[in-house]
């Protein structure tokens, strides 16, 4: 599989760096380009990935293609790599690009499109897609090789990937505002701001690789660390007291429907 990246950002850099590491392809078989020649430069002289000199040569080279733009940038790239994508996988990251969209800016091309969120830099992200029309299992099975690399990938509806950026998209900041919290509420009640970080970060760390280990619900774990008359319900009814739970799900509420917001036809003019 010959895969050509456009945009050599930090999520297009990470997919690069996923799919070596994972030997999805070798670096012979990739091809990288980036409007800005240095970002290109660099990340090829890193990974051994082929350095394209254009995106009509990338995209006439590559079976695959990654879309790893602003979504500002999308129309110009897709309208030069047009005649050379027709027939081949066109794999989408660009925010708010329908399938639709994108199907119409690349005639004859099979659309996939991708919610990935940051924790692909650490190679322990979360990305939801969505299939177009034509879309066979083969690249389907693609795709899912990409962003495997990178951590997990979930196939949904369209209509559901607004909620994916809700939850997972936007998720890091607020699992990012817990930690602070929990390390703020250690330096308040006397430990060191360095130590206060490290256990918040190790906490949510650990209980979250025991929600994916063991299968578990979340709220039986829970029940499982809450004695009854101990230190942790008394927490807990803070939490509840404060609203933590009904602030988390507007939260993804309210991301979700700026996601719709954003992927509206007039949201960009």
């Amino acid at each position: 599989m010959k895969i050509g990246f456009i945009g050599c950002g930090k999520m297009g850099s990470a997919l690069v760096r996923g799919v070596l590491a994972a030997e999805v392809c070798a670096p012979a078989d990739i091809r990288v380009f980036d409007r800005i020649a240095d970002a290109a430069v660099e990340l090829s002289a890193e990974t051994g990935a082929g350095l394209a000199g254009g995106i009509r040569d990338l995209a006439a080279a590559s079976d695959v293609v990654v879309l790893c733009v602003k979504p500002d940038d999308a129309p110009s790239a897709l309208a030069e790599a047009s005649p050379d994508i027709s027939g081949k996988l066109l794999v989408s990251i660009a925010a708010g690009l329908t399938i639709a969209s994108l199907q119409a800016a690349v005639p004859g091309s099979r659309v996939v499109r991708v919610m990935p969120n940051t924790g692909a830099l650490v190679r322990e992200g979360a990305a939801a897609y969505a299939a177009g029309a034509g879309v066979t299992d083969a690249d389907a099975a693609a795709v899912v090789k990409i962003f495997s690399s990178v951590g997990l990938a979930f196939a949904v509806k369209e209509s559901l990937l607004d909620a994916a950026t809700g939850l997972s998209g936007s998720g890091p900041a607020y699992v990012y505002l817990f930690i602070e919290a929990l390390s703020d509420g250690g330096v308040q009640m006397g430990l060191p701001r360095d130590l206060a970080t490290r256990l918040a970060v190790q906490t949510v760390a650990g209980a979250a690789a025991m929600v994916a280990e063991t299968g578990m619900h979340p709220a039986v774990l829970r029940e499982m660390v809450t004695s009854p008359g101990g230190t942790t319900i008394a927490g807990l009814a803070e939490l509840e007291r404060a609203g933590l739970r009904s602030g988390v799900i507007n939260a993804v509420r309210a991301a979700t429907l700026r996601a719709q917001e954003l992927g509206a036809p007039d949201a960009r003019k």
